[in-house]
């Protein structure tokens, strides 16, 4: 039975969300506000809000100085690959541990799950001479490989979950009808759980658009991603924050808009067996 809720709560909790989704998305604002200012005008204390001559000069002065498509192209590449490598493994991991579980299951989620705990700094001097030793530095394989490690824990938590709200006797059944281990994953269990799987993707590409530690630190320009793009225009003569604000806008501006289209499909997918 349905419960009651007064006009004044409702009232009340819109606001309170409200002012939290504002707060939340002030930064964003605040950057793109910047991003139109002049230099002086971004470091004026008091800050100007509103009240501003708008310039695109700080635009036109990064397009000239840096190739805003390469680090974009990267970005794309290294976001795509990673989640596609991501999928390839985590899907019959995913599997076998939401349908053919053992006694050691629980632990080997938790473990992985453990290893996301860890500092990245921690490792970076081991994964560095790697990379020299293979020469990975500043390829777009090596921080493929990376980023997916680093995401694959969160890959294969979100599809067990997903998996484990999908009846076991539908996966029988096409057992008994003849179906293979393959068309079992690919033809019955994938299309069932799409919202899952295409949460889990828009998730891992966020994820590793925006890393940045590893990005900065294994590459230099061949395979430098829009984190990088974002970096250079920090120098030691000063923070050009009008610059760096245009550069941050453009470099989260293809994410906004893909999470933007997809929003309704990524809180389905979030929701997935959240409500029986």
């Amino acid at each position: 039975m349905a419960r009651n809720v007064s006009t004044g709560r409702k009232i009340g909790t819109t606001a309170l969300a409200w002012f939290v989704g504002l707060v939340i998305f002030f930064p964003i604002l605040w950057t793109f506000l910047t991003s139109f200012k002049t230099e002086l005008q971004a470091i004026s204390i008091p800050p100007v809000f509103v009240g501003f001559d708008w310039t695109l000069e700080n635009y036109q002065t990064i397009q000239t100085q840096s190739n805003y498509f390469h680090f974009m192209a990267n970005s794309i590449y290294l976001s795509l690959g990673s989640t596609a490598l991501g999928l390839i493994v985590a899907v019959p991991a995913a599997w076998a541990m939401a349908f053919s579980p053992t006694k050691r299951t629980k632990d080997i989620l938790l473990w992985m799950l453990s290893t996301k705990m860890l500092p990245a700094v921690g490792v970076l001097i081991p994964v560095y001479l790697m990379f020299i030793k293979f020469g990975l530095l500043d390829s777009r394989l090596g921080l493929i490989v990376v980023l997916f490690l680093i995401n694959l824990p969160i890959i294969v938590w979100m599809l067990y979950t997903y998996f484990k709200e999908i009846p076991g006797e539908i996966l029988e059944a096409a057992r008994m009808d003849g179906a293979s281990l393959r068309k079992e994953i690919t033809q019955v269990l994938a299309p069932m759980a799409v919202p899952g799987i295409a949460s889990t993707v828009l998730l891992n590409v966020i994820l590793s658009w925006n890393e940045a530690f590893w990005t900065l630190n294994l590459t230099t320009s061949n395979a430098a991603p829009l984190t990088a793009f974002i970096a250079s225009f920090s120098s030691p003569q000063g923070n050009f924050y009008a610059k760096l604000s245009a550069a941050s806008m453009l470099a989260i501006a293809p994410i906004l808009i893909v999470g933007w289209f997809s929003q309704k499909q990524l809180v389905r997918g979030l929701t997935f067996g959240a409500v029986k």
